[in-house]
């Protein structure tokens, strides 16, 4: 006897399709009907598959993390702490301004006109905010303890200017900036960078 019916549908390819939805309009901005239509699915199959709208986000948000914003991993992986900035900036410029995707970055999207329903929401997308500035800083200690960075260099504050030119940047790009002008702001952030640490 068959454990149920099989899901009409590609699984991998909806996630990819909800990403890019909450992507483009946010968590509130996307309806149960947006994704409905947008997956191809039926409520009943939607809740079967995924769960609920805020259970559905949080997957695609893994999916984000791992699979299209990996410049930070490749960043926290340089082998110096100019890298490490070089790498992340670099990369948040190539994706915010990268015109197949959309604009700016889910991280960020998703948590924009938030009200009270959507405050869990809003909390784990600060959390997660929050862990990959906490790992830009480890990495950075690491850099000060190598003496690759100066002794009296500030890793928790060099890791902030880090992790605010990069969400600057996913709203500059929400805000219709171009890749060209993503990256100049990431070379200015780089002098500055190299002036003070």
């Amino acid at each position: 006897m068959a454990n149920g019916r099989p899901r009409e549908f590609d699984v991998e390819l909806a996630l990819d399709r909800a990403m890019e939805l909450f992507w483009r309009k946010g968590y509130e901005g996307t309806s149960l009907s947006d994704l409905t239509e947008t997956l191809g699915i039926t409520r009943p199959s939607l809740y079967a598959a995924f769960g609920n709208k805020e259970v559905l986000f949080r997957t695609v948000l893994k999916r984000y993390e791992a699979n299209v914003v990996t410049y930070r991993r490749k960043a926290l992986n340089a082998h110096s702490a100019y890298a490490v900035a070089r790498e992340l900036l670099e990369g948040a410029a190539n994706l915010f301004g990268d015109e197949s995707k959309p604009a700016g970055c889910l991280g960020v999207q998703g948590a924009l006109a938030c009200g009270e329903d959507a405050e869990p929401v809003r909390q784990e997308l600060v959390a997660n905010r929050s862990a990959g500035e906490r790992a830009l800083r480890q990495r950075l200690k690491r850099a000060k303890t190598e003496g690759d960075l100066p002794a009296d260099s500030n890793p928790a504050s060099l890791a902030r200017f880090l992790s605010a030119v990069v969400y600057g940047m996913a709203v500059l790009s929400a805000g219709g900036a171009s890749h060209k002008e993503l990256l100049q702001v990431t070379e200015l952030a780089l002098r500055i960078w190299s002036q003070e640490s």
